[in-house]
């Protein structure tokens, strides 16, 4: 979906030509440029550009938000050496990271056509159980395709450090936790130190994406077998896949969840025709041939990584950074998924 451009998001447009006819991206610098927004999405800006008949994609951090977790350089990075290679990788045109264009690096990349499954738009196109089997399994197929990427062959080797990954993801989110903290939640610590005590000390190295879930790939329209592009790739490192699994195992609410779970990640997995997380995971195991035993640790950490991102979101939100309404209640659903985590490490289950 696409909407006007918010008020703290603005673009400057004319800097913003100049900077497309420097890249020889336009023609004229005078020509109309077209700035729309896409309103999917809590994390980076994503813009649709309309120019001399073009259409192109900008994406650039939130204001206030920490180069970690939004970084335009290594996405840049990432897209640019993956697409030659991979064609779920949208190609890229030009990045900047001077911050005298828009104030905040952002980059360029080609806009793709199809459809993005967010909860509305099953609901708008009245998806069925049929139509969902299709596209679990696309997917899911996508998903070890990706992790079976040969990260060397394609230059990726120094993305990350494979070695000791685990171990600095949690650390890293339990310190990224206390930094965003507005309230005091005993579950988020408890979270925290259990899977510190917890966590698997040998894993596969692979390309991760670390937000791969429906409404971060395009499938073609009316054709629910075929995905044509992934998105968002700030977060894609090297590391044990299933840390990759975990976090869309945090995504993949269920409609045995309950109301609120639903209604904290409005996700179209809820709907039938969809597999039940353990049925996920299973699945994931037979194809791609990963050990899956220590499904709890995984599942926990996709739940606290993402409340953590949720709180710093909220954390700008509260410090007045952003102005987003859609932001005021996140600490709730912090809390809550920290207290969901909580209970999954109880259960010694990732399903009630």
């Amino acid at each position: 979906m696409i909407k006007e451009v918010e008020e703290g998001d603005n673009i400057k447009s004319k800097a913003l030509s100049l900077f497309l006819y420097e890249n020889e991206l336009i023609e004229d610098k005078a020509s109309p440029l077209e700035v729309i927004q896409f309103t999917n999405g809590y994390s980076n800006l994503t813009y649709l550009l309309k120019v001399e008949g073009r259409e192109l994609v900008l994406r650039r951090p939130p204001a206030g938000a920490i180069k970690s977790g939004h970084d335009m350089g290594r996405e840049y990075k990432v897209l640019s050496q993956l697409s030659p290679h991979f064609s779920m990788a949208p190609k890229t045109y030009a990045y900047e990271d001077t911050r005298d264009v828009l104030g905040v690096p952002f980059y360029l990349m080609e806009k793709i056509n199809g459809v993005v499954i967010t909860y509305r738009e099953a609901v708008k196109r009245g998806l069925t159980a049929s139509d969902f089997e299709t596209i679990s399994t696309s997917w899911l197929d996508t998903f070890i395709t990706f992790h079976n990427l040969d990260y060397r062959a394609l230059g990726l080797e120094d993305l990350g450090k494979p070695e000791g990954y685990v171990d600095r993801q949690v650390t890293n989110w339990g310190k990224q936790y206390l930094k965003a903290a507005t309230q005091d939640l005993p579950a988020a610590i408890k979270v925290a130190r259990w899977m510190q005590d917890h966590q698997p000390k040998e894993y596969a190295h692979t390309l991760i994406h670390n937000d791969f879930k429906y409404d971060n790939l395009v499938y073609a329209e009316n054709n629910w077998s075929q995905v044509n592009a992934i998105l968002d790739w700030e977060m894609c490192t090297l590391g044990d896949p299933l840390m990759d699994l975990g976090t869309s195992l945090g995504y993949w609410v269920m409609e045995s969840d309950g109301p609120v779970f639903g209604q904290t990640i409005p996700s179209p997995t809820i709907f039938p025709g969809n597999p039940s997380r353990s049925e996920l995971v299973q699945a994931y195991a037979v194809k791609s041939g990963r050990n899956v035993d220590n499904l709890v640790f995984y599942y926990v950490y996709g739940l606290f990584k993402i409340a953590v991102i949720v709180q710093q979101i909220y954390y700008r939100y509260a410090k007045g950074l952003t102005q987003n309404p859609k932001f005021a209640k996140l600490d709730q659903v912090c809390a809550f998924l920290c207290e969901t985590a909580k209970q999954a490490i109880e259960d010694k289950r990732i399903e009630r």
